[in-house]
């Protein structure tokens, strides 16, 4: 027999099943109870939040020959054969492999014929948003007024990305992640099924790692016993997802209490060493450093022994809690940074030398009056801002590295060797500012985008002409920065958002103030006049 995947085998057969969804299920038990089903459906949320789940429970319900309180069966013929996979009056689509406008002519061939068996002829689409623009236009009168005997279930993890004319002929529904105790009970329902002993505190680990999903977690549970051992802790959890010991992460935030820089990279080599994620390693040390604040605030924590509170304890004494902010404020940004970048363990050691050496109190002096131990202290402080200078120049170095080639030959032609031509300045015009600039900038930073508002932080938008947003940087815009922006995720979803702004469809151009010439259109007197007198002139320049 066949091997089958925990999500896959402990998926939820009815409403009921479905977890953290009840103001969901409700409603749609309460519509096939009175009869009162739609003939169009959007499921948006996050993965594994029980779309898919709920569109299958939902089809075979409006079929099913002996529905109870909305549920359905699954013991007629109906449910049954669904469950089987072999009613083909419920027809699941995946959106992102059929996404032509062909898949959907087909569907709309389809609708006219009554179901074989079943009362209703179902559509399930799957990741609806990668349709493409002509599939949806096809889509789109079928949608609203579809036959009797055709309902269509759509489901989609980025609804933004659907048209307002989709969107307008859907009754929508938001799947909201699942919260982490619901995550816990249904895991424990699973491991007691599959005779797996689990301790409480691996199944909060689990839950916490998947983030609100259902299937993560099932995936997670799933690795930890292809070994074959059916007992599973907490660290055999942190060592197969990479996430290092608690001992560890104690010993790099106490060397940052005591701004013990030595003993905190020492820590973080032994942690790189055994091979775990540098990103997880980041994540355990923002919450160590979290659970030190709220213990230190409210006296009480919940997920550790009495020996590990004692640790804590004994850090929250010799720190305030300005400090702790600021730190976990740091390492977010550190966070953040270390995403897009290829260097990620020089950025690391940066950040965590930066954060050994804010100690106030301790400055540099240079009068004749120095004692011994401020000499000490001095010598200490100038050897790290050392080791900063260099980490920062090899970061540097990398995002800098010289790329001149040979236009003939193609090869490497060295700085020395190379001969550099003066260019003039490229003049760019800009028109009419963007007023809803600074609203971007805000939603960018309130949504956490943290790298996006940064590096645009001083910037204005204006047009270039009527499909162009410039994007200009008055202060210049640094190799760095420029690697960053340039990504195309990022200029996707600027220009996502300056669509949305203009009305149409746009694209951005960044504008570098230092290196190309920007001229600010002046109104111009004639086309002023005409609009002034109201009149239909078009100014050709």
């Amino acid at each position: 027999m066949a091997y089958t995947a925990l999500y896959r085998k402990f998926r939820p057969l009815t409403f009921s099943e479905i977890v953290g969804q009840e103001h969901i299920t409700k409603t749609l038990k309460n519509q096939i109870t009175i009869g009162r089903v739609g003939h169009a459906y959007l499921f948006n949320g996050g993965r594994g939040t029980g779309k898919t789940s709920a569109a299958k429970i939902l089809a075979r319900a409006i079929n099913c020959l002996n529905p109870k309180d909305g549920e359905p069966c699954n013991e007629c013929e109906i449910c049954k054969a669904a469950l089987s996979g072999s009613l083909t009056d419920i027809v699941e689509m995946d959106a992102a492999s059929n996404n032509s406008v062909e898949d959907i002519r087909q569907i709309r061939d389809e609708v006219n014929f009554l179901p074989t068996l079943a009362k209703y002829r179902v559509y399930i689409i799957d990741e609806v948003h990668m349709l493409s623009t002509g599939a949806f236009n096809a889509l789109l009168k079928t949608l609203e007024e579809p036959p009797e005997h055709v309902k269509f279930i759509l489901a989609t993890t980025e609804p933004q990305k659907l048209p307002a004319t989709i969107l307008s002929r859907c009754q929508r529904f938001d799947f909201k992640k699942i919260s982490n105790e619901n995550i816990e009970k249904r895991l424990k329902y699973v491991c007691d099924e599959s005779n797996i002993e689990i301790t409480k505190e691996a199944l909060k680990v689990i839950a916490v790692l998947s983030e609100g999903a259902m299937r993560d977690a099932l995936s997670i549970l799933e690795r930890c016993v292809q070994d074959g051992e059916t007992k599973i802790d907490e660290n055999k959890i942190k060592d197969l997802v990479g996430i290092p010991k608690l001992t560890y992460i104690h010993k790099i935030v106490e060397a940052i209490v005591k701004y013990n820089v030595e003993e905190a990279l020492q820590s973080i080599n032994d942690v790189i060493k055994e091979g775990k994620d540098i990103e997880y390693l980041l994540w355990e040390i923002i919450k160590y450093v979290k659970d030190i604040l709220v213990y230190k605030t409210t006296k009480t924590l919940d997920l550790y022994s009495d020996e590990e509170i004692e640790k804590i304890e004994g850090l929250e004494k010799e720190i305030e809690k300005d400090r702790l902010l600021n730190i976990i404020y740091e390492l977010s940004n550190m966070e953040n940074e270390i995403k897009w970048s290829t260097q990620k363990t020089i950025m690391l050691q940066v950040g965590i030398i930066k954060l050994c050496n804010n100690q106030n109190g301790i400055q540099l002096n240079n009068s004749n009056n120095i004692n011994s131990s401020n000499n000490g202290n001095n010598e200490k402080i100038n050897s790290l801002e050392r080791k900063v200078q260099e980490l920062e120049k090899k970061i540097q170095n990398v995002s800098n590295k010289p790329q001149n080639t040979d236009n003939i030959s193609g090869k490497v032609v060295s700085e020395k060797t190379a001969t550099v031509k003066e260019v003039p300045k490229e003049k760019i015009k800009l028109g009419e500012k963007l007023k809803s600039w600074s609203k971007i900038l805000d939603e960018l930073k309130s949504e956490g985008k943290r790298v996006l508002y940064n590096n645009l932080v001083g910037t204005t938008a204006s047009k270039v002409n009527d499909m162009v947003i410039g994007i200009e940087f008055p202060q210049g815009l640094n190799a760095f920065g420029k690697m960053l922006l340039e990504k195309p995720e990022n200029i996707s979803e600027l220009e996502r958002r300056v669509s949305m702004e203009c009305g149409n469809s746009m694209r951005i151009k960044y504008i570098d103030a230092k290196q190309v010439e920007v001229i600010h259109k002046e109104e111009n007197p004639i086309e002023q006049l005409a609009q002034n007198m109201d009149l239909p002139l078009d100014i050709i320049e």
